[in-house]
């Protein structure tokens, strides 16, 4: 999940809520869509090899 932040750079945030703190955990923040969108893939292709 790619989120805009207020200082318009992007974070992923996982899918699922993190049951220990209730919120979503941060996957990492970019300065570009496309390259949240790249890594969001890359994290989805790690999961399944």
């Amino acid at each position: 999940m790619i989120r805009r932040l207020k200082s318009g750079e992007y974070r992923i945030y996982s899918r699922k809520v993190d049951p220990k703190t209730g919120k979503r955990r941060n996957l990492g923040t970019f300065h570009s869509k496309e390259a949240a969108q790249k890594h969001e893939r890359e994290i989805q292709y790690f999961k399944r090899h």
